[in-house]
């Protein structure tokens, strides 16, 4: 047995080798006796471990925990959160990963449903808690294999904005507009236009490039080339890249804040870094512009359905997109439908001339 003390800790540590594999942990305790006890247990795991190929036990809180923790600078890690709330709130945060059956991914579904949320909402709490254990197996913890319950996802009403629309949010989004309850221009602060200018901006950006949210909350200064008007987007979500092409009013807007950047970011949070998952204003402007049904996805809807109604087919959204399964870029396939059948009433009509 090797119980050892150490200057610095007033706690017992453990130190022995197994297979020329050096093991030390401490017992976060002070009394010799519990000490030995879990000298015992940690050579006994670490043999289990080392010779007989036994992996490593995870909760399904650590798990979570774990992941989150590799994904704490991306700009959806506030809603991993709450989704990490959510699954602990069925799943007990002491329950071993290995323990996790279909059967229990059947019930939190139908759990979920019963409560009266959304099939797309059930399919992201199941995809973070997948998510965590195939980041847990590569860590190298014992977790199940699972698979998914199936969920009927319901398309529901493909919502766009109008021109009219567009105008309306964007006027609500004006950085030098007046309004109740917002200072007049000169008496606002510098971070508080610097904010308003940030919401119009990204906005205009994300209806006339088709990005996710995430995409252009984080973009990097070098993934944009001025000079030919170019976008280099990593989309994180599917891992593939496209290069964008921006439009007039996209390329100036981002020459004006080209001018005054003094970050590697776009767009920043008041520590200078990514602006991250900040969408609260924007939600307030929807309202206020009596758009109550739209939400920030709504302007990558908006992008992709002007695209196919002037023209573009849904293989060529799908690049622009950047999706990496065609059956999502078919939901605007409809759109797609009807600007054919109008130019093949165009031919018709031309051949009765």
């Amino acid at each position: 047995m090797t119980i050892v003390k150490r200057s610095n800790s007033p706690y017992w540590y453990v130190q022995f080798q197994i297979d020329q594999k050096t093991f030390i942990r401490s017992t976060k305790t002070t009394d010799r006796k519990v000490a030995e006890r879990m000298e015992a247990k940690f050579r006994s795991e670490a043999h289990q471990e080392l010779v007989l190929g036994t992996k490593k036990s995870i909760t399904v809180a650590a798990a979570l925990d774990a992941y989150l923790k590799s994904r704490q600078d991306t700009p959806n890690y506030r809603n991993l959160i709450s989704k990490r709330r959510t699954l602990l709130r069925f799943f007990k945060s002491t329950t071993l990963a290995i323990r996790v059956t279909n059967s229990d991914l059947e019930n939190f579904k139908l759990a979920r449903l019963d409560d009266g949320v959304t099939t797309q909402t059930i399919k992201h709490g199941l995809n973070l808690l997948l998510a965590a254990f195939r980041h847990a197996k590569r860590l190298g913890y014992e977790v199940p294999d699972l698979q998914p319950p199936s969920l009927r996802l319901s398309p529901g009403r493909l919502r766009y904005l109008s021109f009219d629309e567009e105008r309306r949010l964007l006027s609500e989004l004006e950085p030098g507009r007046s309004s109740n309850g917002l200072a007049a221009c000169e008496e606002r602060s510098e971070a508080l236009s610097q904010a308003l200018q940030d919401n119009h901006d990204l906005v205009v950006l994300l209806l006339d490039t088709g990005a996710r949210y995430s995409e252009v909350a984080g973009l990097l200064w070098d993934h944009i080339d001025l000079e030919d008007g170019s976008i280099k987007l990593w989309r994180s979500k599917v891992q593939n890249e496209s290069v964008l092409f921006l439009s007039k009013r996209a390329a100036e807007l981002l020459q004006r804040r080209k001018r005054a950047s003094t970050t590697p970011y776009v767009f920043t949070n008041k520590n200078g870094q990514a602006r991250g998952y900040s969408v609260i204003a924007l939600r307030k402007a929807f309202d206020r512009a009596g758009l109550h049904d739209c939400t920030i996805h709504t302007l990558r809807h908006t992008h992709a359905s002007r695209l196919i109604q002037h023209g573009m087919s849904v293989y060529e959204v799908r690049s622009i997109l950047g999706h990496s399964d065609i059956r999502t870029t078919m939901r605007y396939a409809h759109l797609e439908q009807r600007s054919v059948t109008s130019k093949a009433r165009d031919v018709v009509d031309q051949w009765q001339k």
